[in-house]
């Protein structure tokens, strides 16, 4: 079997990637390994602290702050969502899916925390993005890849968001993304604070998550990674230098795919998970809590008509939740998901494991890629 920079190494040398860092974790036995650089010039080498755009990987951080405050009785997974975000205290619903964004009725019952968190509020992504309902989320939210400095501040956000229908009742569809970004905003407005400094104060500083934000501050420019979108022939075209959106704190820090991260710091917070909430002996989630983030809370219907997952995957609070094994890396209970900038995360309970890959590559779909897939072929084979 390849050793894991052999296999990070093959995807370097093809062309796949120009560079990644892996993580993978079982117990006590921790193997962080690199190839190739940090940009596709032949700059500076790939390194283990390198910081990566981690995109959706941000959903699960944000799932466990929104857990956090209901344990402190801020909200409970029932509750309407208006009482904090009234913008969203009448939604309408085009008629059917496929109906212009004009013919409209009124939302059967109110969205509640719990339709947030597990995607099914009636915002975000279908399988067919052709809906016209889907559009204004790209062309008035800039929904869809990571551009923080496109997208107005949440009270502006929100405003426009009110006067986007929804594509499916309450409760009816998972739908992809929107539901996070409405989630940070939540989250923000529940607690009195912004949601960089609640994540710093109640996530980040007690797991020692020290180079994980909404921004890279000029000292660590040095350590962060260019970001790419595949061009033709293996080339590479540049979406973002270290310099660029990234590098000031956005007016709208995203909770569906804004954070920067290492492997270490992802670690760090996975390893909390699978600990039931305990890291360094300070709870800072109830077992109950991570168990309700990691267990589905589809139907099967909705799974299937998602188009979005791969085959035997489910959705807890922020993360996919694998329901039956169709993969050797698909062991059921693996939690966690993938970034559209060519990062995956998951935990697995089953085996006390956590596995981390980070590149700088775009996704061209919601499919993970070659890389990915050689990268959990290792991961099941240890």
């Amino acid at each position: 079997m390849s050793t894991l920079r052999e296999v990070l190494e093959t995807h370097v040398r093809e062309g796949s990637v120009p560079g990644a860092v892996a993580l993978v974790a079982r117990g006590d036995r921790v193997d962080v390994q690199v190839a190739g650089g940090a940009d596709a010039g032949g700059g500076a080498p790939m390194a283990p602290d390198s910081i990566f755009r981690i995109a959706s990987l941000t959903k699960p951080v944000a799932a466990a702050a929104a857990m956090m405050l209901i344990e402190d009785g801020r909200f409970g997974l029932d509750d309407p969502v208006a009482h904090w975000l009234p913008e969203l205290a009448s939604p309408m619903v085009v008629r059917t899916p496929g109906s212009p964004v004009d013919d409209v009725v009124p939302a059967a019952r109110p969205i509640t925390v719990f339709d947030l968190l597990t995607f099914r509020a009636g915002y975000g992504f279908p399988s067919d993005f052709s809906l016209p309902a889907v559009a204004p989320l790209f062309s008035e939210l800039k929904q869809g890849s990571p551009q923080p400095r496109a997208v107005a501040a949440p009270d502006a956000w929100m405003a426009t968001l009110s006067r986007i229908p929804l594509l499916y009742q309450p409760g009816e569809a998972w739908l992809y993304n929107a539901c996070s970004d409405i989630l940070g905003v939540l989250i923000a407005r529940a607690c009195g604070q912004p949601l960089p400094q609640f994540l710093a104060e109640r996530l980040f500083e007690p797991l020692g998550m020290n180079d994980t934000g909404f921004a890279v501050p000029e000292q660590k420019l040095d350590r962060f990674t260019s970001y790419y979108r595949a061009g033709e022939a293996g080339t590479f075209e540049l979406v973002d230098a270290p310099d660029g959106q990234w590098s000031t704190m956005p007016d709208f820090p995203s909770a569906a795919g804004g954070l920067v991260s290492t492997a270490a710091d992802w670690f760090a917070f996975g390893r909390m998970l699978l600990a039931g909430g305990t890291a360094g002996g300070r709870a800072l989630l109830t077992p109950a809590s991570v168990r309700q983030m990691t267990t589905d809370h589809l139907t099967p219907a909705q799974r299937r008509a998602s188009g979005l997952f791969t085959e035997g995957q489910g959705w807890g609070f922020g993360g996919s939740v694998d329901v039956e094994r169709t993969e050797p890396w698909n062991v059921p209970g693996r939690y966690g998901w993938v970034g559209g900038t060519g990062t995956t995360a998951h935990i697995i309970p089953a085996t006390g494991t956590v596995a981390i890959m980070l590149s700088q590559v775009e996704m061209a779909g919601p499919k993970p890629p070659l890389t990915m897939r050689d990268f959990w072929r290792h991961v099941a084979g240890r």
